[in-house]
């Protein structure tokens, strides 16, 4: 027992009146020992002897009056030891008036900056802790502000509606946005419920010019009523009337600079491709970046028709159809409406029309079987709780850290019961200490925010920026401090709060021995989560993996592509011969796309034993010859096509093997007749299964056609003896030579395939970052708790030395409490994180598993992670000198 802890216990039979002459004598020589003691005992005897209890108002200002006149006893004795000086007179303290006033305030203010110095380790913990919680939270929470304020800012939002399809193909109903190009006309012609339609046709593949400048930018082929339905503001010009001659055009203020380098450029002429020249009627403003629809130019749809692009086929959905409804015709009427538009055309059509809200096309356009079941806005909810989570476990550290040291804070909070302080006061007392501190990690979160959002917007490819000009920015800034700061504190307050002041003031603490206890509680639920982020994290990489290992079917090794622009058509037979000549290429073709991509799909196949009605989807390929060669497919019957060789191949189809098995002719497809629409194709091939679309979906039907008109590419295989940079050398220099209007960009269907994989692999990333923040946070929490858990029991271990105790023994016993609630989370982790993987792999066809040593690598690491966390605290305890904390007793 240490000298306060007997003086309390003398006082207490003193004012029991028990206490002997010989406990008398020793009472009064061990306060004159420790003069610090003296005002609490003279402040406890005058409130034991007093039955009117001071105001609670007037607390605060006692409690500094006793720590001052404490403060000028120690200065006394120390005055008594120095050399005699010349006496200064004292004035008598003056109390101010009763009332929450400045002295209060400071004193609050003074006792949370004590209280932060006295311990700066574990302040910067706590403050290092919430700032980066803090400023993960404000990231994710500005990206997700800006998902969800897409559209909103257009006027008529409401009222906007994009037409969109869906039938059932075999056993599921598929939805698309694509419809035919005639569906606008009849819309506003035939419904008096539209109040405007229009069609959107993107393209990236024009080059604009305008005297020495030229740029391939993407932009909109649409109809006059454009600027109606949207509200993009103009600089320049007369949105009514900017779309209405055919070759006028309206220009981003970012296109109109790189072209002319201002903005003040109505009237002057733009050439697009070689042949068709354009007037600017309108400069409009850059699309925001909440904005759904990103294109640099705008050009009337009368275009089309000019570049052959235009048509009147029902059964061709190949754009985009958006209608403005008049006021009150909700998103229910619409869909009544339209439902059998395409029917009415199209009397075997079972496509059904239905209408899907502006408001929704930036978070809600995910569809399954037909139905609206989320979208991105799932994404936004993860990371949204992602960020709530991160911000939780800095505030649990502080609450274990505030609670671990409640001993440290106890008789403070005894003295101000005793002269009379509330439990209100004191919870505010120690709500303002953790506001404080969320204010000084606010701060540093504040600094941190401009390169982490730097870091974050390069990682997915966005423009985020911190809003410092605006001042609602601030005040949701400050609030956001303010919650925070009362999220940390108010457990810690409520408990610090709790202590019974007679028991403190004699040091009698009973430490609870339960296998739960709520600090326990707290850290499981902090490694709970950081395990389910870490088995997330190694799930999504692995399936990244597993695809990216997958068969895709062609050799995307040295194959490159080219988009069909300008004179390459007509120049083509040159091209072919030029390129194969200079041994840059070994061997070339023509296609509708890359093997990469999909332009055109189909369900208008038959063939014998097709059950009637039965729709297939079959994706559409054109080729004209060494298709299978030049894509270094494997062809499993049969030949290539050949169009130049075979004339009769414009009537004949090489299938992969999903489509003969589909049909049923898988042993012996070759000379099998197959039908699109009344024209009847002969299969002259098999291949093997190709993925041209998204690598984890299964593998779909594929058709090829032997054409010899219809192309949007150019495939060539680089040769292989030669440099890369050597081969493109060559072949840049042809292609000046035959298409000079347009600069030389080129593709490899190898980084194409793995730009497929963006999305996942950001995704990944931000999984093993926030993976990666959570576990070093509540390690951050734990080596704190730990030294301070050491402390708390420092003669505990000193005594267990002093009787034989090794330091492996006492690092064990230490060690415990801190794994229990880990293995615990363990627990509880690898379940929900095995439950929340396994459905986010439903979502594809081609999928890996989730392995049992997933979790064990999971709960290995953590563990790991912890041992080395706590092992320094426990260790440093466990081989201190015992005299050290023994020599008191």
């Amino acid at each position: 027992m240490d000298n306060q802890d007997r003086i309390w216990q003398l006082y207490a039979r003193k004012m029991a009146r028990e206490a002997s002459e010989a406990e008398l004598q020793e009472l009064h020589d061990l306060v004159a020992n420790d003069p610090s003691m003296d005002m609490q005992l003279q402040l406890m005897t005058e409130f034991w002897n007093n039955s009117s209890p001071v105001r609670e108002l007037k607390n605060d200002d006692a409690f500094n009056r006793i720590l001052e006149q404490a403060t000028e006893e120690q200065n006394e004795i120390a005055s008594a030891k120095a050399p005699a000086r010349p006496s200064v007179p004292v004035h008598p303290h003056k109390h101010p008036a009763p009332g929450f006033n400045k002295s209060i305030i400071r004193n609050y203010a003074v006792v949370a900056w004590r209280n932060l110095v006295r311990s700066k380790s574990f302040s910067a913990i706590n403050i290092a802790g919430l700032a980066l919680g803090m400023v993960s939270a404000v990231v994710i929470l500005l990206w997700s502000f800006k998902e969800l304020s897409f559209d909103q800012f257009h006027s008529k939002k409401e009222r906007v509606y994009h037409i969109m399809n869906r039938a059932k193909f075999e056993e599921n109903v598929v939805v698309w946005g694509a419809t035919p190009k005639p569906l606008a006309a009849v819309l506003e012609q035939n419904y008096p419920q539209v109040e405007t339609a229009v069609r959107l046709n993107w393209v990236a593949l024009f080059v604009l010019h305008a005297g020495s400048q030229q740029y391939q930018e993407p932009g909109y082929l649409t109809d006059p009523g454009f600027f109606n339905v949207f509200d993009f503001p103009f600089l320049k010009g007369d949105p009514k009337t900017a779309l209405q001659s055919e070759y006028s055009i309206v220009l981003t203020e970012t296109m109109a600079k790189k072209l002319f380098g201002n903005t003040n450029v109505l009237g002057h002429t733009v050439r697009i491709d070689s042949t068709d020249f354009f007037t600017v009627t309108g400069v409009m403003k850059d699309p925001p970046i909440n904005s759904s629809l990103d294109f640099n130019y705008v050009i009337p749809w009368s275009y089309m028709k000019r570049v052959g692009w235009d048509d009147n086929n029902w059964k061709n959905n190949n754009v985009r159809t958006v209608v403005l409804m008049k006021p009150g015709i909700d998103e229910a009427t619409a869909n009544k409406l339209f439902a059998n538009v395409v029917k009415k055309q199209v009397s075997d059509s079972e496509n059904e029309l239905f209408v899907h809200p502006l408001t929704k096309w930036h978070l809600r356009s995910g569809f399954h079987n037909g139905i609206n079941d989320g979208g991105e806005i799932i994404l936004v909810r993860m990371f949204c709780i992602i960020a709530g989570f991160i911000l939780l476990i800095a505030c649990i550290n502080y609450v274990n850290m505030s609670t671990a040291r409640s001993q440290k804070r106890a008789r403070e909070v005894g003295i101000r019961k005793v002269v009379g302080a509330g439990r209100g006061s004191l919870i505010t007392q120690f709500l303002g200490e953790s506001v404080l501190v969320s204010f000084f990690a606010g701060a540093i979160a504040l600094i941190l925010l401009y390169p982490a959002l730097l870091a974050f917007n390069y990682l997915i490819d966005d423009r985020l920026s911190v809003p410092f000009g605006n001042y609602q920015f601030w005040i949701a800034a400050i609030l956001f401090m303010i919650v925070t700061g009362i999220l940390a504190g108010i457990y810690p307050a409520f408990y610090l709060s709790s202590y019974q002041p007679v028991k403190v003031l004699k040091g009698h603490f009973k430490r609870i021995r339960v296998f739960v206890t709520p600090r326990k509680m707290l850290v499981t639920l902090q490694f709970t989560f950081a395990i389910v982020m870490i088995i997330c994290t190694i799930v999504i990489y692995r399936q990244i993996k597993h695809t990216q290992e997958r068969d895709r079917g062609y050799r995307g090794n040295n194959l490159a592509y080219m988009y069909m622009k300008g004179r390459m058509k007509q120049n083509y037979p040159a091209i072919r011969e030029e390129l194969l000549a200079s041994n840059a290429i070994t061997d070339i073709t023509r296609s509708n796309c890359p093997i990469t991509d999909v332009w055109s799909n189909g369900d208008d196949y038959d063939w014998d034993g097709n059950p009637p009605g039965e729709r297939h989807v079959v994706m559409r390929f054109t080729a004209d010859r060494n298709y299978v060669s030049a894509m270094g497919l494997q062809l499993l019957q049969g030949r290539d096509l050949d169009t130049e060789k075979h004339p009769a191949d414009t009537s004949s189809v090489l299938i992969n093997q999903a489509a003969a098995k589909m049909m049923g002719i898988s042993a012996n497809a070759v000379g099998k007749k197959i039908r699109q629409g009344k024209k009847e194709l002969e299969v002259v091939g098999v291949v093997q299964n190709f993925i041209p679309d998204m690598p984890y979906q299964a593998f779909m039907p594929a058709v090829i056609h032997g054409d010899t008109d219809n192309f949007g590419a150019i495939s060539f295989r680089l040769n292989e003896e030669r440099g890369t940079d050597e081969n493109l050398a060559s072949i840049a220099g042809i292609f000046r030579k035959y298409n000079p209007d347009y600069p030389f960009e080129h593709f490899f269907a190898d980084e194409a395939y793995e730009a497929k994989f963006a999305t996942e692999k950001v995704i990944g990333t931000l999984a093993a970052f926030f993976a990666g923040l959570t576990v070093f946070i509540s390690c951050l929490g734990l080596f704190a708790l730990a030294a301070c858990l050491a402390e708390s029991r420092i003669k505990e271990i000193g005594v267990r030395k002093v009787l034989g105790a090794s330091v492996t023994r006492i690092t064990a016993l230490l060690s415990k409490d801190f794994f229990q609630p880990i293995v615990l989370a363990i627990l509880i982790a690898s379940p929900l994180a095995w439950w929340g993987m396994d459905h986010w792999l439903s979502n594809y066809a081609y999928r890996t598993s989730i392995n049992w040593w997933v979790i064990a690598t999971a709960a290995l690491l953590v563990i790991l992670i912890a041992i080395a966390t706590v092992s320094y605290q426990t260790v440093k305890a466990a081989i201190a000198n015992p005299v050290r904390s023994l020599k008191t007793e």
